[in-house]
C-alpha cells in the first residue's frame, strides 16, 4: 500500500473520487463526460456556482468579496497579485519566510517597489519573525499563511489598515478565521480544496483598478469578474472537484 504525506498534490476524500469517477464517463446522467461538456452550458454553469456559494458560505465571506477559479496555480499569481494592484512609484510589503515568499518578492519587484519587513532567512526559515512594522503608506502587505516546504505557520492575522494579500494554498479551509480581513487571498487547490489545474481567488472588489498599467486581459481580475470566471475555457474538472470536496466541508460540518 502507497501512502501519501505530500503537501501538495494531496488525498481527497473517497467519496469525491468515486462521484468524480463516474462523472468522467456519465456526468448527472447527462449522458455526456465532465471532461466534454460546454463550459457555457447551463450544466456546468450550476456546478461553478455551487463551488462559488458553498466557498462563500463556508469562508462567511461578505458582498464585497469576488471568488475566481482560474488557470495557473499559485505561481501565476505571484505576479498577477502586483500587476493589477502595484504601481511602479508604489511600495508593497512582504513577508519572507521561505521558498513562496522568496518567489512572490522576485515577481513583485518586476511591477513596484518591495519592502521586506521581516525576514527568517537567518535561521534557514526556521521561524516565524515577531514584532515587525507594516508601512502605513504600503499598497498592500503579502504574507504566505503556511510554509510547505520550510514546516512554519503563521496563526494570528497581522493587525494593519493596509489591505492584506494571502498565499493560502497549504492551508486554506483548514481552520477558521476571519477570512472578510484580507483584500485578496489566492490558494492552489490541489493542496486543500481539490485537483491540481485551478486556482482560487478571493479579491474584494473595491481594490481594484488603481494601476495605470494597461493589463493584458487574461491577467485582469475585473475582466475575470465581468466573466464569472469564464473570459476563457475554465478547468472545468479541476472546478467540479473543488465543488465535491466543498460538498464534502459542508457535509463534514465545516471548516
Amino acid at each position: 500500500m502507497t501512502h501519501n504525506f505530500n503537501a501538495g498534490p494531496s488525498i481527497l476524500p473517497k467519496e469525491v473520487f468515486e462521484e468524480a469517477s463516474r462523472a468522467i464517463l456519465n456526468f448527472n446522467d447527462t449522458g455526456l463526460s465532465i471532461l466534454e461538456i460546454g463550459h457555457r452550458t447551463s450544466i456546468f454553469e450550476a456546478v461553478l456556482d455551487e463551488a462559488r456559494q458553498l466557498l462563500r458560505e463556508l469562508m462567511n465571506l461578505n458582498a464585497d468579496k469576488e471568488i475566481l477559479f482560474l488557470h495557473g496555480g499559485a505561481s501565476t499569481q505571484f505576479f498577477q497579485v502586483p500587476m493589477n494592484l502595484l504601481n511602479e512609484d508604489e511600495t508593497a510589503a512582504y513577508l519572507d519566510c521561505g521558498i513562496w515568499g522568496i518567489k512572490g518578492i522576485k515577481e513583485a519587484k518586476n511591477f513596484g517597489k518591495v519592502e521586506v519587513v521581516a525576514s527568517s532567512k537567518d535561521k534557514g526559515y526556521t521561524y516565524i519573525p515577531k514584532g515587525y512594522e507594516i508601512p502605513a503608506n504600503a499598497k498592500y502587505f503579502h504574507y504566505t499563511t503556511n510554509n510547505t516546504i520550510e514546516g512554519t505557520e503563521v496563526f494570528d492575522i497581522p493587525q494593519t489598515s493596509v489591505p492584506l494579500v494571502a498565499d493560502m494554498s497549504s492551508d486554506i479551509l483548514s481552520r477558521n478565521m476571519d477570512f472578510n480581513r484580507f483584500s485578496l487571498i489566492y490558494a492552489g487547490a490541489q493542496k486543500n480544496i481539490g485537483a491540481a489545474g485551478v486556482n482560487v481567488v478571493i479579491v474584494d472588489k473595491n481594490i481594484l483598478g488603481t494601476v495605470s498599467r494597461k493589463l493584458p486581459s487574461m491577467m485582469d481580475y475585473r475582466l475575470h469578474i465581468e466573466n464569472g470566471s469564464m473570459l476563457n475555457t475554465p478547468p472545468v474538472f479541476a472546478v467540479y472537484v473543488c465543488m465535491l470536496t466543498l460538498r464534502w466541508v459542508k457535509k463534514m460540518g465545516g471548516i
